[in-house]
């Protein structure tokens, strides 16, 4: 065998090794998304228990509540961003962090940015913005709990040394199929406009609501529990987001590999039907040669 013939052999080979990582990541990347779009599809009555609860509240507004939930601070504006801990994303953390910047530049004053995930902290390194805390991004649905957990006590932190006022998220999510969009959610203060939208909302029977006995506490847990749906469903999207572009470049990075194969074994079967051609030319030339 020449040694053209073995070079493509080895080529063949290592394309062949890379074309199974591929398709175990593929099927790493698609068990995911199922996984973390049925979390968010989990948060979905959960979530309207909380609604139902805030609007209850809300329609029996409390002022001490309200103007707690509602101080203006002069601290800086901060902000949580989701992005990834791995590659194979395409443009996943650089559009985010190009839609931040974009978005937090427009709002005045200071910004303080906490980065969820290596990647994107590497990213938000290079910009303008100012880098608080960051924090590694969760592996498994049953980490996002802890994982929103410590990102409500740093934000609780800097805002009660009145070092932060408005809060934002900032994530991917998908909205259909492989493309996904940034998106920014405010999450505080929870302003009038937010009251009073809440308040005229209609409440789904005609027995109306009472909030018994402490309407102050109660209003404080539904808030509580509001702030952690919308950084859990935030996370969990994100991650949804970040498997959809990682399954859509596997997909691919397959199809690649697949042409490089077809084009590695012809050029390696054109070969060796060439050197086989050539010993049986040589075979017949020397039977040729003998006879005479």
């Amino acid at each position: 065998m020449s040694n053209t013939t073995v070079s493509l052999h080895h080529k063949i080979g290592t394309a062949t090794d890379l074309e199974s990582v591929v398709r175990t990541m593929k099927a790493m990347a698609a068990s995911s998304i199922s996984q973390y779009e049925n979390a968010v599809r989990s948060l979905d009555d959960y979530n309207r228990t909380i609604q139902l609860g805030l609007l209850a509240c809300c329609q029996q507004q409390h002022p001490a509540v309200t103007g707690q939930l509602n101080r203006e601070s002069e601290g800086a504006i901060g902000a949580v961003i989701f992005g990834s801990d791995q590659g194979l994303v395409g443009q996943f953390n650089d559009l985010l962090v190009e839609f931040a910047v974009e978005t937090l530049g427009k709002l005045p004053g200071r910004k303080i940015v906490w980065a969820v995930g290596e990647r994107i902290k590497a990213r938000l390194a290079n910009s303008e913005l100012s880098v608080g805390a960051n924090f590694q991004l969760p592996n498994s649905i049953g980490a996002i709990t802890s994982l929103v957990g410590h990102v409500l006590l740093e934000m609780e932190s800097w805002r009660t040394r009145g070092e932060i006022g408005p809060v934002y998220l900032f994530y991917n999510r998908s909205i259909s199929g492989a493309i996904s969009e940034p998106i920014c959610q405010r999450l505080l203060p929870l302003d009038d406009e937010w009251y009073r939208e809440m308040a005229s909302r209609h409440w789904p029977s005609n027995n109306l609501p009472e909030v018994m006995p402490d309407i102050a506490r109660t209003m404080f847990a539904f808030v509580r529990e509001y702030f952690f749906v919308s950084l859990f469903r935030a996370c969990a999207e994100s991650l949804a987001s970040e498997n959809i572009c990682r399954l859509t470049a596997m997909q691919r990075a397959e199809k690649n590999i697949g042409e490089i194969l077809e084009t590695l074994s012809s050029d390696f079967h054109r070969l060796r039907q060439s050197a086989i051609d050539e010993e049986l030319f040589d075979v017949v030339s020397g039977f040729g040669a003998y006879d005479r």
